[in-house]
């Protein structure tokens, strides 16, 4: 059996993987409960399950068709996981501290460095969506209480008051990088 479309494949295996990994951590640590009683496992484990579906529906798919050589995977791209799983980080780190609507900012900005197609103003507009969307949803449709403003400098740890600025910089001179490289 060959793989048509190698990105897909890889892909879906990743999925699949994900979907186990967070479909076996709720079932073993967290109570399932039922669908009409359900306990903290039970909407974790239904989303792993989930995305090993997905994962396999991508997987299989990626064998039929016509061999296409722009989808082979020559190697795999770490500075894009880095991109990527660190925006994310960051966003963790910085949400008590700056507040969401700048951390969103940094979140869709410095994860949007990853695609090979980066456009700022496409990465601008998203954040402007996902800012609205976040306070439509989270703050007025829930409830729920995020920091919204920044906190002053001198309240922060002094773990954050170092990692954070040093992330912010490095991601925008990446950003200055990408920007000047893409005209």
């Amino acid at each position: 059996m060959l793989v048509k479309n190698q990105q897909d494949f890889w892909s879906g295996l990743m999925f699949m993987a994900l979907g186990a990994g967070f479909a076996l951590i709720a079932q073993a640590k967290y109570s399932m409960g039922t669908a009409a009683r359900m306990g903290p496992g039970y909407f974790p484990f239904i989303l792993g399950v989930l995305l090993v579906i997905l994962g396999a529906i991508v997987a299989l798919s990626a064998l039929r068709g016509e061999h296409n050589h722009e989808h082979d995977v020559r190697h795999f791209d770490w500075d894009i996981l880095i991109l990527v799983i660190g925006s994310i980080s960051l966003f963790a780190l910085m949400l008590n501290y700056v507040g969401i609507y700048l951390s969103i900012v940094i979140l869709i900005l410095f994860s949007s460095l990853a695609s090979h197609e980066f456009s700022f103003k496409i990465a601008v507009f998203n954040a402007i969506f996902l800012i609205l969307f976040a306070w439509l949803t989270f703050i007025k449709g829930l409830g729920l209480v995020f920091p919204t403003l920044p906190i002053p400098f001198a309240e922060w740890s002094s773990i954050a008051q170092v990692v954070i600025p040093l992330s912010i910089v490095a991601g925008l001179v990446v950003l200055v990088f990408k920007i000047k490289g893409s005209k």
